[in-house]
């Protein structure tokens, strides 16, 4: 058998000192048997491999540190008035990139409302505020047809949903004609009145509100309308270093305010470079493993899981987790996606689409326990 025409080759390469190289992070590559075959598979770390991953190398790399940029100052803005919570203020400009809707649910006093409020403040973009209640009817969400008596015809009255930034406050007090109505604008970001379906602007995004502590004259969102939320985000109480700030800006006799920094062209030209943030078929593949464990979690290493779920995450799930995560490395100036971008963000797509069972109740496990578990379980790539 001739010899192959590297051979020799390798040995007589001079030996290379890792440690001098500043950019060297992946450990040394083990021996390849002879037996084995020349082509060497590194092994799949928990850090992003620079030698197949050149950000400089990725088309829009430039553009999108560039444009990603703007968010530093959106969020310095944000913080004139929004005193910490800066997780959910990251998350709730990740929605606005990846064209997610938002649920926030707290008891009352977070500034769940009043960040909502700020982040509208910062875009010259249409907003509207609805607070839901018992009594509200489609038709003061949607708008109605009106009767003219000059022309003897019927007019069609648009609604508040017709803006771009809509916050439902308080959205699980209106009864189920209303939340039918909403689920059609969220998903498909059109109305129907009378008939005649009109079309909503293209940057639409419902940003919700509720509160978890109070149940008398509250009506539970449908499966299929929180589904359709990217983001279920939980707000905490502050720290006190947090809530002592909050004292000092609050009780002033001018209550800060943001600047408008951002116009809907600007947002939407954002959203078009965060579809360009380049995820690489591992990272797919580690969302489809976390949505998979979901539904069955003794796959991924955590059988102790399969009594507690009844229900796991649906492909929107993962449809959602990557955009957001495209998002979110948007949002750090990266063209690329890490698998902590997954990570961080995993807990607040994924609890609100896993439905636990009886016995989970019983033992006293929430579906944040449950998700904890299951991102710990599924192998990082």
């Amino acid at each position: 058998m001739p010899a192959s025409p590297c051979a020799g080759v390798l040995s007589a390469c001079p030996p290379v000192r890792l440690s001098a190289c500043p950019s060297a992070r992946l450990s040394v590559r083990p021996p390849v048997p002879p037996s084995a075959s020349l082509l060497y598979i590194p092994p799949m770390t928990s850090r992003p491999d620079r030698a197949a991953v050149d950000p400089a190398a990725l088309p829009a790399a430039q553009a999108i540190e560039d444009a990603s940029r703007i968010t530093v100052e959106l969020m310095d803005e944000l913080g004139r008035v929004i005193v910490g919570q800066r997780a959910m203020l990251e998350r709730l400009l990740i929605g606005l990139l990846a064209d997610g809707h938002v649920l926030l649910e707290g008891v009352p006093g977070l500034a769940k409302t009043l960040a909502v409020r700020t982040l509208a403040g910062t875009i010259s973009a249409g907003f509207h505020r609805i607070q839901f209640t018992p009594d509200l009817l489609p038709a003061d969400l949607i708008g109605t047809q009106i009767y003219n008596q000059r022309s003897g015809d019927f007019t069609v009255q648009q609604g508040p949903i017709f803006t771009n930034l809509l916050l439902a406050d308080e959205i699980n007090r209106a009864p189920a004609k209303v939340q039918s109505a909403l689920l059609e604008a969220m998903q498909e970001k059109q109305v129907t009145i009378g008939g005649q379906t009109f079309p909503l602007p293209e940057l639409f995004l419902v940003l919700a509100t509720q509160n978890p502590i109070e149940h008398e004259g509250t009506y539970p969102l449908p499966e299929a309308q929180v589904d359709r939320f990217m983001f279920k985000l939980v707000v905490t109480y502050p720290e006190r270093r947090d809530e002592r700030e909050v004292l000092d800006r609050m009780t002033l006799a001018d209550e800060p305010t943001a600047r408008r920094i951002l116009d809907p062209e600007r947002i939407l030209h954002a959203r078009r470079l965060v579809h360009e943030v380049y995820a690489d078929d591992r990272i797919k593949e580690y969302v489809l493993d976390l949505i998979a464990a979901t539904r069955n979690p003794a796959v991924a290493g955590a059988p102790e899981l399969a009594p507690l779920i009844e229900y796991g995450a649906s492909p929107r799930a993962a449809i959602f987790l990557l955009r957001a995560a495209k998002a979110h490395a948007f949002l750090h100036g990266r063209a690329y996606v890490h698998p902590d971008d997954v990570k961080a963000l995993g807990l607040d797509v994924l609890r609100h689409r896993v439905i636990l069972t009886y016995r989970a109740d019983a033992e006293g496990k929430d579906p944040d326990a449950v998700v904890r578990r299951i991102l710990e379980a599924v192998a990082v790539p």
